[in-house]
């Protein structure tokens, strides 16, 4: 497996914005799917958005139009731009990979919406 780290997380006040970005150890080439996870307090971890090869992007609804994902094939990342935060946001955040067999997990950081 490839080696995803996340970072960006923090504490922001409701109806901030907070970027995420997700590093991966290796390029990105071939047939795959990213997405951005999260998992709240005593729920099941739910997807965010996915990003595919083409650069197809998803979303929930919860989140559409005030979340943005996108590939920084610079630096090699997966970012996540989210902005007007609301309290429901809070959990922490995972990048996901998944390309043939592999299935790579981050070790999540924590996103805090709050006052």
């Amino acid at each position: 497996q490839v080696q995803l780290v996340e970072s960006g997380g923090g504490l922001v006040q409701p109806g901030g914005p907070l970027r995420l970005s997700c590093t991966v150890s290796t390029d990105i080439f071939g047939t795959y799917i990213m997405g951005w996870h999260r998992q709240a307090p005593g729920k099941e971890r739910e997807v965010v958005s996915w990003y595919t090869t083409g650069g197809n992007t998803n979303y929930a609804d919860s989140v559409k139009g005030r979340f943005t994902v996108s590939r920084d094939n610079v630096k090699n990342t997966l970012d996540l731009q989210m902005n007007n935060l609301k309290p429901e946001d809070t959990a922490v955040y995972y990048c996901n990979l998944r390309r043939g067999t592999e299935n790579s997990w981050g070790q999540g950081t924590q996103v805090t919406v709050s006052s």
